[in-house]
């Protein structure tokens, strides 16, 4: 396969580096750090601004066993279990392991966790963690003090950024191996316009997809950018049926679309009760750990209670913490709430499920190559193995993290590859650009068919009706013309394509899946990934693989 690449123009400048990195949060800016450190020439390319990114906006924390008498062992227990039987063992060992001397270094780099009174690290706990091993950092800013952190980093060490870009196509040379990218940059002078980075490694931290749905709590720029160009490359992606809508996301009015407030699992993990209508407690009896169940099980009795009562929406009842508690622990939170007319220390919080992590993406091994030589990808943009059918709360931080030092690790021990011919521009057929009105038409098929709810029905529903976008555009004669909307525009129906066809592919129900005409968790048939590929007509090739084959080995 020779590829498939956007219509854009060529590009018209070009810059050298040895390692360019897509993408500005946690996973992007540690790889970037770690590999300067190694010699390695750097060059980071971020969408936005370098702080704009989904780490921003993660409230919880980040998971490790860092508090006494807790141990990696148990957190991988926990992992697994959250992973409803598709979590890749070896994957799971090495984050809770390497994790908490990851995040010691982290604070290193300067960012400054919660302390206790005696000057230990405050953690708290979050559904389906059987200890308090979440550490967070202003109250419920934790996202933010780590971007600030490592942005400060990288740029008092000079490291060459890129900001206001959005990645286009992989370039590759003559040998078949990633040699760069081709971006589209706004208002950077003499870099502005369609041009290249050329680097024989590129890492994909582009993060998630969320703007495929119409109610999400990532920002706009989630708009799942690194997994299309992984996929028109040639590379597989695994595992995207399961999205992880999180429980409690401030529930905003019905139709409400774009990024919504997100209510931390933290504010369950202190002791917030779920009640419905009539303050019934309906979590308790359904899990040992009630509120504090995995997401996915919590999402799903959400749901069913929303549709047994029909209501629009389920309560956050925090109201028992009081003025000051609420203040310190969830400024941000209650900031929030109080903007949208609610009082959480008086009122009870109304919450629905929204989408919220991609469990899937771009399919790694252990040091985070993918299946294309020289082509990288950690944090949510990729599938490690870590996270199976449902991440576990506040583990995402944690896997851009330690993936990202093993991405830097394996540059710094093995080299950028060098030894081909690398081409200037994208190579491939041209791919046939999506109308920007259309993005609404994608995000609402999304919700309506492939959302929390699944079935046969409505994910072929899905497919027809997202193969009827894309044949529209192949027949207009007024195609989009190259520009950002388009570009993004056209990765959003190239994911929600792959997204809906995994899911109709899983016939069961398992952590985030949920398929009304499977309700069964199948392990004889399902305890297994889908793999996906593009064929040259775009059309995704879904493919299972068994545990014991992931993750692949990649020359």
């Amino acid at each position: 396969m020779t590829g498939i690449r956007l219509h854009a123009p060529e590009p018209g400048w070009a810059v050298d580096a040895d390692v360019v990195v897509i993408g500005s949060g946690v996973a992007g800016l540690t790889t970037a750090l770690r590999c300067e450190a190694a010699g390695l020439r750097t060059v980071v390319v971020t969408k936005a601004n370098l702080d704009d990114g989904s780490t921003r906006w993660a409230q919880g924390g980040i998971a490790a066993a860092l508090g006494e008498g807790d141990t990696p062992e148990q957190h991988l227990d926990d992992t697994l279990v959250a992973g409803a039987g598709l979590c890749d063992e070896p994957a799971v060992r090495l984050l809770v392991t390497e994790g908490p001397d990851a995040v010691r270094r982290l604070m290193a780099t300067g960012a400054a966790f919660d302390r206790t009174s005696d000057g230990e690290i405050s953690l708290t706990r979050e559904g389906g963690h059987h200890r308090r091993r979440i550490a967070h950092a202003g109250g419920d800013a934790t996202g933010a003090e780590i971007s600030r952190a490592l942005v400060e980093a990288v740029r008092a060490r000079g490291i060459r950024t890129v900001e206001h870009a959005l990645v286009l196509d992989l370039l590759k040379d003559d040998e078949g191996r990633a040699s760069g990218v081709t971006l589209h940059v706004m208002g950077e002078g003499q870099h502005d316009g369609v041009g290249a980075v050329r680097a024989p490694a590129v890492v994909l931290a582009t993060g998630g997809m969320g703007q495929v749905f119409s109610a999400t709590t990532n920002p706009p720029v989630s708009t799942g950018d690194g997994v299309a160009l992984a996929l028109r490359a040639g590379a597989e992606v695994s595992d995207l049926e399961f999205v992880q809508f999180h429980p409690t996301v401030l529930f905003l009015g019905a139709g409400a679309e774009g990024q919504q407030p997100l209510v931390s699992e933290a504010v369950r993990g202190e002791g917030a009760h779920l009640v419905d209508a009539d303050g019934v407690r309906f979590m308790l009896g359904q899990h040992e750990l009630a509120e504090l169940a995995p997401r996915d099980i919590v999402a799903k009795a959400i749901t069913r209670r929303m549709r047994e009562q029909g209501a629009e929406h389920m309560y956050l009842d925090a109201r028992h913490f009081g003025a000051e508690m609420w203040e310190q622990r969830f400024p941000t939170i209650l900031a929030a709430c109080r903007a949208h007319g609610i009082d959480p220390v008086t009122d009870p919080i109304p919450v629905a499920p929204a989408a919220h992590y991609a469990s899937g993406g771009v399919r790694t091994d252990l040091r985070g190559r993918t299946t294309v030589p020289g082509l990288y990808a950690c944090g949510e943009v990729a599938c490690t193995g870590v996270h199976g059918a449902n991440r576990l709360a506040s583990n995402s931080l944690l896997e851009g993290l330690v993936f990202a030092e093993r991405i830097a690790a394996d540059l710094a021990e093995h080299g950028p590859h060098r030894e081909g011919v690398a081409r200037t521009g994208a190579a491939g057929a041209v791919l046939t650009l999506i109308a920007p009105e259309a993005r609404r038409d994608i995000q609402r098929i999304m919700t309506r068919y492939a959302g929390v709810l699944r079935s046969a029905a409505s994910l072929t529903a899905a497919t027809d009706a997202l193969e009827a976008l894309r044949q529209g555009a192949e027949d207009d004669r007024k195609a989009a013309e190259p520009g950002v909307d388009s570009w993004e525009t056209t990765n959003l129906l190239c994911v929600a394509r792959v997204l809906a066809a995994s899911a109709l592919a899983r016939e069961e129900t398992r952590g985030c899946h949920w398929r009304e005409d499977h309700p069964d968790r199948d392990d004889e048939r399902w305890r297994r990934h889908l793999v996906v590929h593009l064929t040259p007509d775009r059309s995704p090739v879904v493919r299972t693989t068994g545990t014991a084959d992931f993750p692949p080995v990649t020359p």
